[in-house]
């Protein structure tokens, strides 16, 4: 038995996240019936974050083990072969331990969230971003972000579905720019609650836009409430950039 690590990117729009469902079609499943088109076995992709709908992936790392011994390259270029016609691509492939484990052999996640902040909508870029209209103040919103970093009870901060054992997380980073007509924002923890990134960007829009303070959202830090944070950010315009080991 051996065991291959690959990374994916894949543009999220086309399906209904990474983990099979049965209303729809699957990162996860494209992956699985790739590996059985060119290997002849049946075998579960294990990925390092399960991303929802709609959201996208620059570099998600994942795993599966076959009986027969492939080279990385054939691996690599016969995922790619049988992955066609959907928006997803295998970037790499490794040989791993057996040890290794896509999900929980991770030290540490990495999401960029970015904004089209213009008066006109999206075109070409409209499933790949979220179009906030109204000026923000990017500065402000770094700034107040800054209350998030570190160890927190993030319940304000997490969807009503999330699974998670606790609410306590450790933002290691999160940084706010402005790029031109973008403002994208940086966030990297171990691990991160269902739609926590999401939801934090809802709430820095009011923070852009001038609606809330950066004590406004300690205030709201320290609620433990998630009806005190409001609006969860669309999903496209979310991206795993990185996953550490």
């Amino acid at each position: 038995m051996s065991r291959y690590r690959i990374k994916i990117e894949y543009d999220g729009s086309a399906f209904v996240g990474w983990q099979r469902q049965d209303n729809g079609l699957a990162v996860q499943q494209v992956l699985e019936q790739a590996v059985h088109a060119f290997s002849g076995e049946d075998t579960i992709v294990y990925g390092a974050g399960r991303t929802d709908a709609g959201v996208h992936a620059l570099a998600q790392i994942a795993h599966f083990d076959l009986t027969k011994p492939f080279t990385a390259n054939k691996i690599r270029e016969a995922m790619n072969a049988h992955v066609r016609p959907h928006p997803v691509a295998v970037l790499e492939v490794d040989d791993v331990s057996d040890d290794f484990h896509a999900r929980f052999s991770a030290t540490g996640r990495s999401y960029r969230y970015r904004i089209l902040n213009r008066r006109a909508p999206a075109a070409i870029e409209r499933d790949r971003c979220w179009h906030v209209a109204v000026r923000l103040d990017a500065d402000a919103m770094h700034d107040a972000a800054q209350v998030l970093v570190g160890e927190h009870d993030f319940t304000a901060f997490r969807a009503t579905v999330c699974q998670a054992k606790t609410p306590v997380k450790t933002l290691n980073e999160i940084s706010v720019t402005r790029v031109g007509d973008e403002i994208h924002t940086d966030v990297s923890a171990r691990s991160f609650l269902h739609n926590q990134v999401r939801i934090i960007m809802g709430a820095l829009r009011k923070v852009g836009e001038g609606r809330w303070t950066k004590q406004d959202l300690a205030d709201v830090l320290a609620s433990r409430d998630r009806t005190h944070t409001g609006q969860t950010a669309p999903p496209q315009g979310l991206y795993l950039r990185d996953i550490r080991y």
